[in-house]
């Protein structure tokens, strides 16, 4: 299995959710100046939506940021994207507007800072995805 690299904004609702998933992590700084992470091997990313009603900036800036360098996105392999239900046509845009900037997979979409519904489907999801990536790019 490899990592997840999240951007979590003050609210902390992407970092609890991916606490609660117990998995290796890399967190992107909110603080614009902040080290990004080099992760080595494959990632996925964890990402809350910043939208506006029209749907602008649903990719937080520091995410922007962090894929913009050729070497951390080519490690990208899937997205999975938090938003709120109560934003109708925009919830979790983020995940789709990357997918289909780097043309990877939304693998999930949750709401906050997520159920123990989505954390069980995320594990398990994970699960079988890093299983399945390593028999195709081997």
């Amino acid at each position: 299995m490899s990592a997840l690299v999240y951007f979590s904004s003050r609210s902390g609702n992407t970092a609890r959710f991916v606490e609660r998933l117990e998995l290796p992590t890399f967190r992107i700084p909110r603080d614009p100046d902040g080290v990004m992470p080099a992760p080595t091997t494959p990632y996925v990313l964890v990402t809350p939506t910043f939208a506006d009603g029209e749907g602008r900036g649903a990719v937080p800036k520091q995410v922007i940021r962090f894929l913009n360098a050729p070497e951390r996105r080519a490690g990208l392999r899937g997205v999975i994207a938090g938003g709120n239900r109560n934003f109708g046509a925009t919830y979790a845009l983020a995940g789709e507007v990357i997918s289909r900037k780097c043309n990877v997979p939304v693998l999930y979409r949750f709401e906050l800072a997520g159920t123990d519904t989505d954390i069980a489907r995320v594990k398990a999801g994970l699960d079988k995805f890093w299983r399945t990536e390593c028999l195709i790019t081997a």
